[in-house]
């Protein structure tokens, strides 16, 4: 008898990096549980998974900012993955321009609850369950703008930061039980966070994207950003002192 395909559970599934990411895992034979708020829309990607891989395919309802889904998603996607091995995409985050923090400090909380709070949250609660599998792989989107706090969008970029820290520490843990923690630092994706924006430098497409994600994720890797260039750029970036870095206008 053949071995069970693995399980990729995507969560934040209605975005565009992660609706690439479920086609290219069910192209390489994985089953996929997509778990989200927008249930029309994981219903209509759950159907076009089914019919164009032939492939298993179950919906879970998520909401990051609503901890009670985070143990029954996962409990969900645990016994649907069952025996194989459950993995983790972790797609979920908003972007809402600095100006319009600036107008509004209140969604300074959804802006780090959002992409930092619920998402550490949530990936406290799975801890313990890939530890107890003792495999698998989990992929998640962080950013660039994590890497260097910007006049431009210091709140997100903020948020993101912790994010990449977090995921260091729970790399360190999960390693020792053989599962692998990949962080994804893309940079302007054309997506509808981005389309406001206007025109990016080195705008990536949806599909390329979740192409690194998956490759990194299959390959072990820990970090990586996408495109690859973006790893120039910031550590660039990085290197130039605050006294004249606060003085730019990006």
């Amino acid at each position: 008898m053949s071995e069970a395909p693995d399980t990729w559970l995507i969560v934040g599934a209605s975005s565009a990096i992660a609706r690439a990411f479920a086609r290219r895992a069910a192209a390489a034979n994985a089953n996929i549980v997509l778990a989200g708020r927008d249930r029309p829309d994981l219903e209509a990607t759950a159907a076009d998974l089914r019919v164009r891989f032939s492939q298993r395919v179950d919906i879970a309802d998520f909401d990051v900012s609503r901890p009670e889904t985070h143990a029954a998603t996962l409990e969900r996607a645990r016994s649907f993955a069952a025996p194989a091995v459950l993995n983790l995409f972790v797609a979920v985050g908003v972007m809402p321009s600095q100006a319009e923090i600036d107008r509004d400090p209140a969604l300074v909380e959804s802006v780090v609850e959002t992409n930092f709070g619920g998402v550490a949250r949530f990936l406290q609660v799975a801890a313990p369950l890939f530890e107890g599998q003792k495999r698998g792989r989990i992929v998640v989107l962080g950013s660039v703008a994590g890497d260097r706090g910007r006049l431009g969008n210091y709140v997100y970029g903020a948020a993101k930061a912790g994010l990449h820290a977090y995921l260091q520490g729970l790399r360190a843990r999960l390693w020792r039980a053989g599962v692998t923690v990949t962080t994804v630092k893309p940079g302007p994706v054309d997506t509808a966070m981005t389309f406001a924006l206007g025109r990016l430098p080195l705008l990536a497409q949806p599909d390329a994207v979740a192409m690194m994600c998956f490759s990194a994720a299959m390959s072990g890797r820990e970090e990586i950003y996408a495109p690859s260039p973006w790893r120039f750029i910031m550590a660039i970036l990085r290197a130039i002192p605050e006294k004249f870095f606060k003085k730019l206008s990006i």
